[in-house]
């Protein structure tokens, strides 16, 4: 509420023109917490704070504008060397080295969409809706959001309009090394679902698993993808808001960093996987990423990293070699 107060002198409470006080901030903000942990319309809070419709309703709009401002850069951030570390101890721990994530869409109900929207918004089943596409990690922090796609899209059609990958092929993505199998790799991974392409950035399930150990890594790629999922579920749980329909293009991200986090003695030195820092340019300055623009001298260093990005042959080669590291690391414990 203070920081909100400061950002915002809206939910101070001030004086009218005759000296009568107005709303109190914690009037303001407990009724919008209302409507959106509980789904609930303008209509349906104002009795309590004793709040009108209008009123409400621009509270609601610069609160959410206030959240997004004031705390965008630490919960809805890349992850840092340290926080990519801890994903990936506790990922490594699984059986899934070099793992950083698990990706997926949600689709997001319109009920309101305008007229001339709603050929580019309605699905096959006539439904209007947004798309949210996220990625999140094994304690439902969600790092990476992407949201206002037309619901008429499917997830891969999300991908290519997302800018999930643009410091890959900008050249500042992580430089992760990892090991598996008696193979060393240097690109990350997401655990993703069937629709999602063959790339080397994305480990995908077997559909029909025969032998014994397509079946122990088609069921823990599935049970592990279900972060992502997990967190879509927590999100409607807590705020039913986002079980209705959608009011607003903002996106709020939760993250507790109260919570005890454990780490190993020397978090950066795991037994699989390392992550360097970018080199320097060669005159010693910051190392500077490639843009993203129409320029023969950058155009061409990201397509060869599209083109890497692309690789099925590294993409089957990963998921064999997964295979057979977590039948060895997993297997016996099933058995």
């Amino acid at each position: 509420m203070h920081d909100i107060c400061n950002h915002d002198a809206y939910f101070v409470q001030k004086c009218d023109a005759t000296g009568v006080l107005g709303l109190l901030p914690e009037q303001k903000l407990t009724t919008v917490i209302r409507m959106l942990a509980y789904g609930a319309s303008a209509d349906q809070v104002d009795e309590i704070p004793r709040m009108g419709k209008s009123t409400t309703l621009e509270a609601l709009v610069r609160f959410c504008d206030a959240v997004e401002t004031l705390y965008t850069r630490d919960y809805l951030r890349r992850p840092t060397p340290r926080d990519l570390q801890r994903l990936l101890q506790k990922t490594e721990a699984r059986g899934f080295p070099g793992m950083i994530g698990s990706i997926d869409c949600m689709h997001w109900q319109w009920k309101n969409c305008p007229t001339a929207w709603q050929g580019d918004y309605g699905n096959r089943k006539g439904q209007k809706g947004i798309i949210l596409e996220a990625i999140a990690g094994f304690d439902t922090w969600v790092w990476h959001a992407f949201f206002g796609v037309a619901g008429s899209q499917n997830d891969l059609n999300v991908l290519g309009q997302s800018p999930v990958f643009n410091e890959v092929l900008r050249g500042q993505g992580p430089n992760i090394t990892y090991q598996v199998n008696n193979t060393v790799y240097q690109t990350g991974y997401y655990l993703a679902g069937g629709i999602y392409p063959r790339w080397t950035t994305f480990v995908k399930s077997i559909p029909n698993p025969r032998s014994q150990k397509q079946k122990l890594f088609a069921t823990y790629q599935e049970k592990y993808r279900k972060d992502v999922e997990r967190c879509f579920g927590i999100l409607q749980a807590r705020w039913l808001i986002i079980r209705g329909a959608a009011r607003m293009f903002d996106e709020e991200d939760e993250y507790d960093y109260e919570a005890v986090e454990v780490y190993e003695p020397d978090p950066m030195n795991t037994a699989l996987t390392r992550i360097y820092e970018r080199p320097m340019g060669p005159s010693g300055e910051p190392f500077e990423p490639d843009p993203l623009v129409r320029d023969g001298h950058f155009m061409t260093r990201m397509i060869d990293r599209y083109t890497e990005m692309q690789s099925s042959y590294i993409h089957e080669r990963r998921q064999l070699d997964l295979m057979e590291h977590l039948w060895a690391v997993k297997g016996n414990e099933d058995e």
